[in-house]
């Protein structure tokens, strides 16, 4: 008998923002572990490019543009019942303080806060979060060891943090559990927004005591944790995985 505690056969989850970078990761390594994925996000090729790597059968793909209600409102509504949900989609932006306007910081709050949050009330809604299941928030170290620049970011990531930690309660009744990733720099997100020289990429990875940046897998496999078995009796907690970054 092969006994795996973290093991997610027979498992549905899905998997927001799953068109590249972290996403991608769990997307693909959830797949590898026996679970029926359901992955969305809004570019097509690149969801399908996810969808290819995966393992196993059964798999779904739903094109939903998290900032537009009526696909929130469809996403809910065309997709099963759920053993485990990740929301990993979301976006950043630098920008001093006194250069803060009401637009940007509207577009990160509804992607990084408002939009997971109405998708798990909507699924919530139409039963479609299925008893002793997880949900993961995937937010960033952000939320409390912030930088200049990074204001708004990082008070969706912080908001993000405290409502999981209230809905975990509220939903403890169900036996659902919810908690949170905060990863400190991981690859995908750098390298892809091309804002950052190569030389201050070098300098910034040796402030990490593991000598390195975070890859997509480093947090994946931190979800798979989360979403399986082995960690039934975690909820309202903030996974930090950072390298060690943190611990300066």
């Amino acid at each position: 008998m092969n006994y795996n505690p973290f093991s997610l056969e027979n498992k549905t989850i899905l998997v927001t923002g799953a068109s590249s970078g972290i996403g991608c990761a769990i997307a693909v390594e959830c797949s590898k572990m026996g679970a029926t994925m359901v992955i969305t996000a809004r570019n097509s090729e690149r969801l399908q490019d996810t969808y290819q790597q995966m393992q196993g059968s059964g798999h779904r793909q739903i094109i939903a543009d998290l900032n537009n209600e009526e696909d929130l409102k469809r996403l809910a509504g065309d997709a099963p019942e759920f053993h485990g949900i990740v929301h990993n989609a979301g976006i950043t932006k630098t920008l001093p303080f006194k250069f803060i306007n009401r637009k940007d910081f509207d577009v990160l709050m509804q992607t990084n806060f408002y939009a997971p949050v109405f998708i798990t009330q909507y699924l919530q809604k139409q039963k479609k979060i299925r008893r002793e299941s997880s949900v993961v928030f995937i937010s960033s170290i952000a939320a409390f060891s912030v930088g200049i620049g990074d204001s708004m970011y990082s008070a969706t990531k912080g908001a993000i943090g405290s409502l999981s930690k209230a809905l975990a309660l509220e939903l403890s009744k169900q036996q659902i559990r919810v908690n949170c990733i905060q990863p400190g720099i991981v690859r995908s997100n750098i390298f892809e927004a091309g804002v950052i020289s190569e030389e201050q990429l070098k300098e910034t990875e040796r402030k990490y005591p593991l000598g390195r940046f975070g890859n997509p897998e480093d947090i994946a496999y931190a979800a798979i944790y989360l979403l399986s078995d082995a960690s039934c009796w975690m909820t309202g907690s903030n996974l930090v995985i950072d390298g060690g970054f943190t611990l300066q």
